[in-house]
């Protein structure tokens, strides 16, 4: 049975917002000041369908992409960007506000550049039998076949033709498979995972998919299939190698404003300890100043740190450690040495590294993130270890959803 509805806001997910009886009911796609249509979707009761806009908002715009509604990778595409930008910022703002957090928050910094540098494809086989390569669908497991995807970097160009590639040449293993790709500096570095153990007929198939598409890497979980050249980057003026699957930041540009941000807060340090550091974006660009201590748990991307920046010129020493900072966090006692220190966490944020932050001496923390709420939460720890949040500055790389980064500086 249809309902209409007034929408109040735009919420931190990116669903427009409509309060009624005090309850607060859930509609994708929709803008504040929109009377809509809607349906009910079954076993979600706070949350509704969108069927028709009966007054639209003076904001609201054409989305861009043909797959968006349908595709899930995109949350907004139907707002008038200078809004659209001002509710990012405000995610931010108001989770701090709900946390006790009291700081200035910098205007929003657009770190989309060129487009996103890596991607996963999915291929699972459909009701109807068929294999479907693609995007999740918004709001369920299906698969929208994508022909193409216009926020996408031009190193891209090609993935997921190879990506509908190899899952055409793996469907006889009739296996859910996910296909990473990521646009390396030589060429697309593919990881395939959901596989199974592959025959002989089956990796000789996967090479010759691979030589086809001109990849520079084909790894299945991590296992080399076939390599016409080691997938590398550049951080900085340092060349690094990357390992298979491995982690960066979602486009090129949201990797140097985020590293702009941090050196900026790292002008005065001599020994800088860089947590959950990766393939060292922060640690490779500020070892030209400071010497750095750099961890992580992933050994291959330590490994990945540790060979370029021995393979450079210009560096100051970098120490690269494997550790799990999740279960084994520097103590206080262990981060004595250091003046500054960054961290960068997953989704999850650093709790049990943070506690021991707050209970150091360390002068200066830089703290990078990709989830507001955790993040607050983590600072929290921080100001009731005695330091002040001295400013932070919300990145926008994940453009048309409500995903945003920030930068914190703190100190003692």
């Amino acid at each position: 049975m249809a309902e209409r509805l007034l929408i109040d806001h735009v919420g931190h997910r990116g669903d427009g917002v409509s309060v009624v009886g005090g309850e607060s009911l859930f509609v994708p796609y929709t803008l504040g000041g929109e009377t809509v249509e809607v349906e009910r979707v079954n076993g979600h009761p706070d949350r509704r369908r969108l069927m028709r806009i009966e007054q639209p908002s003076p904001e609201r715009v054409e989305p861009f992409c043909r797959y968006f509604r349908a595709c899930g990778g995109c949350t907004i595409q139907h707002w008038q960007m200078e809004a659209y930008r001002a509710w990012k910022r405000a995610i931010v703002v108001d989770t701090l506000e709900q946390a006790g957090i009291a700081c200035e928050v910098a205007p929003l910094i657009d770190a989309h550049g060129a487009g996103r540098r890596r991607i996963t494809v999915h291929a699972r086989r459909g009701n109807d039998g068929e294999l479907h390569t693609g995007f999740a669908a918004a709001g369920s497991h299906a698969i929208i076949a994508i022909a193409d995807c216009p926020i996408l970097d031009p190193g891209l160009r090609g993935a997921l033709d190879a990506a509908r590639a190899l899952a055409e040449a793996l469907k006889s293993a009739g296996k859910p498979l996910d296909i990473q790709v990521t646009a390396a500096s030589n060429g697309l570095d593919v990881d395939v995972r959901g596989s199974g153990p592959l025959t002989s007929t089956l990796i000789a198939t996967l090479s010759n998919v691979a030589l086809r598409h001109g990849l520079a890497r084909l790894t299945r979980h991590g296992e080399l299939v076939l390599m016409r050249a080691p997938p590398t980057i550049g951080i900085g003026a340092v060349r690094a190698t990357l390992p298979p699957g491995s982690f960066l930041q979602a486009t090129v540009a949201g990797e140097e404003v985020l590293a702009k941000l941090v050196a900026a807060h790292c002008k005065r340090a001599r020994h800088i300890a860089d947590l959950f550091c990766g393939v060292g974006p922060f640690a490779l660009r500020l070892a030209t100043k400071a010497r750095v201590s750099a961890c992580d748990n992933d050994a291959d991307a330590i490994a990945a740190l540790q060979k370029a920046s021995t393979s450079a010129s210009g560096l100051k020493p970098i120490k690269a450690e494997a550790r799990d900072l999740f279960r084994r966090p520097l103590m206080p006692q262990e981060l004595r040495d250091y003046d500054t220190v960054v961290f960068d966490p997953p989704r999850q944020g650093a709790q049990a590294q943070v506690r021991q932050l707050a209970a150091s001496k360390v002068p200066v923390v830089i703290a990078v993130s990709c989830n507001a709420a955790t993040f607050a939460r983590d600072a929290r720890m921080l100001i009731d270890g005695g330091y002040k949040i001295e400013g932070v500055t919300p990145v926008d790389q994940f453009r048309h959803t409500p995903h945003v980064e920030l930068v914190a500086l703190f100190s003692r």
